[in-house]
C-alpha cells in the first residue's frame, strides 16, 4: 500500500526528552517498516558511481530511498529546535546517532538522579515539632523531583507516603481517615486540609 495514505502511516513518537523511551518505540517502528538496518549501519557512496555495475546502482539508489524514508520518519519525530542544534544530519545514521550521543548521557544522569531521589522520598517522615504545611512542602519537593525524572506518582502513593510517616499525635485522625475516606481517591490536597483541621484543634488544647 502506498505511503501517502494517511490511514496506513503509524503514529510517529514525539521525542518529549525521554530518550530511552523515544529510542525504543521509534526503532520499533523503523524495523516495522524495513528502514532499520539503513538507520543502524548507514550505507556507503563510492567515490565514483560510474565504475558500479547495473546491479550495484541499483542496490545504491534502494539503500538511499531507504535512508530517505528512514530520515523523514526521524525529522518529523524530532522538534525543529532540536534539529537546529543537531550538526550531522545527512544520513539517517548521523541523526540517530547525534541523538545518541546528545541526550543518552543525559538519560544516565536522570537515572542516577531519580535513584537519589527515590532513596531520600523513602526516609522521609515527619519531624517532631514540624508543621503539616511544611512537611507536605518537604514530601512534595521530591515527588515533583520525581516526577520531572520521569517517575510515575500519583496522588495516592504520596498520599500513603504521608499517612505512614506522620508524628504519634496524628494517629487519631490517620484512623479516622482511612476509616471515612477511599485512600485510593483521596487527593493531597484533601488529606492536607483535614490533616490542618486536626493541627489547629490540637495546638489548640495544648495552649488551653
Amino acid at each position: 500500500m502506498a505511503e501517502g495514505n494517511n490511514s496506513t502511516i503509524p503514529s510517529i513518537p514525539k521525542f518529549d526528552g525521554d530518550y530511552d523511551h523515544w529510542c525504543l518505540i521509534m526503532e520499533n517502528l523503523l524495523r516495522s517498516k524495513e528502514y532499520w538496518s539503513v538507520v543502524q549501519n548507514g550505507f556507503v557512496v563510492p567515490e565514483s558511481e560510474e565504475a558500479l555495475t547495473a546491479v550495484e546502482k541499483k542496490m545504491l539508489d534502494e539503500a538511499r530511498l531507504k535512508d530517505l524514508k528512514a530520515k523523514n520518519y526521524l525529522f518529523n519525530s524530532i522538534d525543529k529546535t532540536i534539529l537546529k542544534i543537531i550538526t550531522q544530519k545527512e544520513t539517517s545514521k548521523q541523526l540517530w546517532d547525534s541523538m545518541k550521543t546528545k541526550y543518552q548521557g543525559n538519560a544516565r544522569v536522570q537515572r542516577a538522579q531519580l535513584q537519589t531521589l527515590r532513596r531520600n522520598f523513602e526516609l522521609m517522615d515527619m519531624k517532631i515539632g514540624e508543621s503539616v504545611t511544611d512537611y507536605f512542602a518537604r514530601v512534595m519537593v521530591v515527588a515533583n523531583d520525581m516526577r520531572s525524572c520521569g517517575e510515575n506518582m500519583p496522588d495516592v502513593k504520596i498520599v500513603e507516603k504521608i499517612i505512614r510517616t506522620l508524628t504519634e499525635n496524628f494517629n487519631y485522625i490517620v484512623c479516622s481517615i482511612e476509616e471515612s475516606k477511599d485512600i485510593d481517591i483521596l487527593t493531597v490536597d484533601a488529606l492536607q486540609s483535614s490533616l490542618l483541621v486536626h493541627e489547629q484543634k490540637f495546638r489548640k488544647n495544648i495552649t488551653e
